[in-house]
């Protein structure tokens, strides 16, 4: 590992850290999110509300219990965000036909608008960092990163 490793832009040295991808992948996580944040300050969202409305638009039907698989949030702090979302008119919730214990989402007419809202400020925010990349780049990037998320997720798949 390479303990000099700096910052291409301020110069500053990363030390050990510039060698692991979970810091760098935090750093422009971290400063993505601060820009969205700012941009939908309005919305008053919490963590992982914007994502689980994009999963149950793009699944509908889709069980808590996935939701929170795929947002990466516990069971238990996916009933609280689901409770907004429902509570907003994002979202509904029918119990399941087949297993009382499961709940299905999906999204409503006004949750859609919302939604599509909420689209246009996250391309304003990633605007920036993607156009730093050409679209190979952009492709190889999140080839890159699927691959490294269900590394951890579902190991063994591709």
């Amino acid at each position: 590992m390479d303990d000099t490793t700096s910052d291409d832009v301020t110069g500053i040295s990363l030390g050990r850290l510039g060698s692991f991808l979970g810091f760098r992948l935090r750093r422009v996580q971290n400063q993505l999110s601060r820009d969205f944040s700012a941009k939908t300050r309005d919305w008053g969202m919490r963590a992982g509300m914007f994502s689980a409305l994009e999963i149950i638009a793009s699944n509908p039907g889709v069980s808590q219990a996935v939701l929170s698989e795929e947002v990466g949030l516990d069971k238990s702090a996916v009933v609280p965000l689901v409770d907004d979302l429902e509570r907003r008119g994002w979202v509904t919730r029918t119990r399941s036909t087949t297993d009382r214990r499961r709940n299905h989402l999906d999204i409503t007419d006004a949750g859609k608008i919302e939604l599509d809202r909420l689209f246009e400020h996250l391309s304003v925010t990633e605007k920036a960092g993607l156009a730093m990349l050409d679209d190979e780049e952009r492709a190889i990037v999140s080839r890159a990163l699927d691959k490294v998320y269900h590394a951890y997720v579902r190991p063994g798949s591709r």
